[in-house]
């Protein structure tokens, strides 16, 4: 995997880039200046990010993992630690299956209903290889989601959920958080 060097990326017009950023040569972007990225993020290959008007925010301490894609135009927040796997598939606007009107971006407006929510992922969210999430979800603090889930709607803080639709499994440790804090004490003392 080459990554883009700093001035290769900042060539792209991101709204905003942090430190530490690394960035396949192989990912697609569209929408850049409606992209930000924090620090320590890492985005490997054919990873697609295509932000609309609500913009994809990155927090820090992130990986998005080879081909996992954050598209649509509503917004999405990865926010910090957060590890989206491979395959992983995000998005912030769904057309309308129901067969009453027509799909895809080709077709003009009037003849779409194309459903727009946010979607947010708050701190230490882990996702499952190829899982999908929906518009309008949020996975709370610490939420861990299954491989091959299909994610339709909030999930709780620090649970595992998992399946198609994805349930409530169990409760997940929080003794991450106590990790998350030697990291902050770590970096205040460089």
């Amino acid at each position: 995997m080459a990554w883009l060097n700093k001035e290769q990326i900042l060539k792209m017009g991101f709204a905003k880039v942090g430190g530490n950023v690394f960035i396949s040569d192989k990912a697609s972007f569209y929408g850049c200046q409606n992209i930000s990225i924090g620090n320590n993020v890492r985005i490997d290959d054919f990873c697609v990010l295509s932000a609309g008007k609500g913009g994809i925010i990155i927090g820090d301490y992130i990986h998005i993992a080879i081909n996992a894609s954050l598209i649509g135009a509503g917004k999405i927040v990865v926010s910090d630690y957060c590890n989206i796997s491979s395959r992983v598939s995000i998005y912030s606007s769904n057309d309308d299956y129901s067969g009453y009107f027509m799909t895809n971006p080709m077709i003009p407006t009037e003849f779409t209903s194309v459903y727009v929510d946010d979607v947010i992922l708050e701190k230490h969210v882990i996702i499952g290889s190829s899982s999908i999430i929906l518009p309008g979800v949020v996975l709370e603090e610490g939420v861990a989601i299954g491989a091959l889930s299909l994610v339709k709607e909030r999930c709780k803080s620090f649970c595992l959920y998992a399946g198609r639709p994805a349930r409530f499994l169990k409760k997940r440790s929080t003794n991450l958080l106590k990790f998350e804090e030697k990291l902050k004490l770590l970096q205040n003392s460089n």
